[in-house]
């Protein structure tokens, strides 16, 4: 059996919309083992469970060019994003100002 992990980097959620770069230096069943190569200092190997792997490339350059594909996937969807958030705010805005005059009413005998 060989050491050797055929993809050993990956794309881990930083936040919604982005993933870092993750090297997987070593692997079990249900965790993995290793660092963020960009990250400015690398400390000590960290440890996660392998469901936090989004995708797995086997080079470097690999996981960096299928992360750039997808910010560009994302940012095509911001506009429709920024329209549904001001429908919500809309529709929030309209369900306090409904309590409010409600609970005015009440006090007012209404």
């Amino acid at each position: 059996m060989s050491d050797r992990i055929e993809r050993p980097w990956a794309l881990m959620r930083h936040h919604a919309g982005w993933a870092d770069v993750f090297h997987i230096e070593n692997e079990t069943a249900d965790s993995i083992t290793g660092f963020y190569p960009d990250r400015e200092t690398v400390g000590p190997p960290v440890n996660y469970s392998v469901r936090a792997v989004l995708a797995r490339f086997p080079t470097m350059e690999a996981a960096r060019a299928a992360r750039e594909g997808a910010v560009l996937e994302w940012r095509k969807h911001d506009a429709g994003v920024r329209e549904a958030e001001d429908k919500l705010r809309a529709a929030e805005k309209a369900r306090e100002d409904a309590w409010l005059n409600c609970l005015r009413d009440a006090a007012n005998g209404g």
